[in-house]
């Protein structure tokens, strides 16, 4: 028998948390640019100043570049709904981002290629004039940076509820029981870490009633016994690293005892919430004014250190490290966004783990699929082979913990043991 969860509708919508102030952030800096643009080369034009003309076309190919992420932003949004788009639109920044590398890969082996050129047949340099524009970009780009970033945290941040101060982030995790629920949490506030265990809308249980057993991926397992601290219950012994298990959690309740499941995870903010969570659109816009405002910076040098020593080499020297520099981030965001469209799997950890919490009482997961619908969404497929009665349910309520699984489907594919 095979059963598919995902009976209920639901909808697709994976986008961001960040995603309409995004959105707004790089409309503003586009219209920064535009305007620059047609004060430069109006003024170009006015005082017969080439290079005052030539910063300017630069510039429209700055705003060009923004506008590929704004139309992204808005293109997401507005189709977020729509059926049509199986998974959503949360990967329409990713391939905004993936183009805008490609974009910065060909600048780098333009400004290259420039560099070399003039390094083999060096050419007069206008310092009074250059150097002011090459100020006057460095400034655009800085407010750029600044718009782009302002009160962004870059898809890093989490909204759990009941939030809390200990390191790794985990929030309280509730039990329903009968007309109210109890709390679980590792709490590690300035503490070792121990489980605490609070009431909400019914009595506290005795101590003796609670206990919680956690399953580490190894598959070891400790069993947790609690004491009364008043108010509170809390596991009598410490919490070992790392803090990533599946906990059994039985409670005493009506005179019965009870037994929940729970996920708990250990908290990467340098390689899991940023897999998870980033958004390459709004990295490639900041990449490209970033690089933008690396080469004004090293243009600005090589233009002083040319006119104070005569030493004319240095402006094509500035502009081949800055190309060096502009090539690395174009490939490290080609790596990354060209993963995420062609669905490859944002964390293995992450997926054993999903795979740890169905497995269990003779459960074994046949196939797992893990991928990215947006920024801090994923989407998981499941197919479990079983020898007892559970249904795509109870698979599911296992991976309710797992915050940003978004999208899951459980097949259940029941196996009937051989009559020996």
């Amino acid at each position: 028998m095979t059963d598919v969860s995902e009976l209920a509708r639901h909808d697709h919508f994976f986008l961001g948390k960040d995603h309409e102030k995004s959105e707004h952030r790089t409309w503003a800096v586009i219209i920064l640019c535009s305007v620059m643009m047609v004060a430069e080369i109006i003024g170009g034009a006015l005082f017969g100043s080439l290079a005052l003309i030539a910063d300017g076309l630069h510039m429209s190919t700055h705003a060009g570049a923004l506008l590929l992420a704004a139309l992204a932003y808005t293109y997401a949004r507005k189709y977020a709904n729509d059926r049509n788009f199986t998974f959503g639109t949360g990967k329409f920044g990713d391939l905004a981002g993936y183009t805008s590398a490609i974009i910065l890969a060909m600048i780098a082996l333009l400004i290259g290629y420039e560099a070399v050129s003039r390094l083999l047949n060096p050419v007069p340099i206008s310092f009074n004039e250059a150097i002011p524009i090459a100020v006057l970009g460095l400034a655009v780009n800085v407010a750029s940076v600044w718009l782009l970033s302002g009160g962004h945290h870059h898809g890093h941040s989490h909204d759990h509820p009941h939030g809390h101060g200990h390191q790794h982030g985990e929030y309280p995790r509730r039990i329903a029981l009968g007309a109210g629920f109890i709390e679980i949490e590792v709490f590690e506030d300035n503490v070792p870490p121990r489980f605490r265990l609070k009431a909400e809308m019914i009595a506290l249980p005795a101590a003796s009633d609670v206990t919680i057993e956690t399953v580490r991926p190894d598959g070891s397992r400790q069993l947790f016994q609690f004491q009364d601290q008043g108010g509170y219950l809390e596991s009598r012994d410490e919490i070992p690293e790392p803090h990533a298990f599946v906990a059994n959690v039985r409670v005493g309740h009506g005179g019965f005892p009870q037994d929940h499941q729970l996920q708990f995870e250990e908290h990467d903010h340098d390689a899991a919430d940023g897999a998870h969570h980033r958004d390459n659109n709004m990295r490639a816009a900041v990449i490209h004014v970033l690089a933008d405002a690396g080469v004004s910076v090293l243009v600005i040098v090589g233009l002083l250190l040319a006119r104070a020593f005569g030493w004319l080499w240095m402006d094509p020297l500035a502009g081949l490290i800055g190309a060096l520099v502009i090539a690395n981030w174009s490939v490290g965001l080609l790596r990354d966004t060209g993963g995420i469209l062609l669905d490859r799997t944002p964390d293995p950890r992450m997926a054993e783990k999903i795979r740890m919490a169905v497995e269990g009482d003779g459960d074994q997961v046949t196939d797992l699929h893990l991928w990215r619908l947006g920024p801090g969404h994923l989407g998981a497929i499941v197919s479990v082979a079983t020898s007892g009665a559970h249904e795509a349910a109870h698979y599911r309520q296992r991976l309710a913990g797992f915050a940003d699984l978004s999208h899951v489907t459980v097949e259940v594919r029941h196996c009937h043991p051989a009559n020996g």
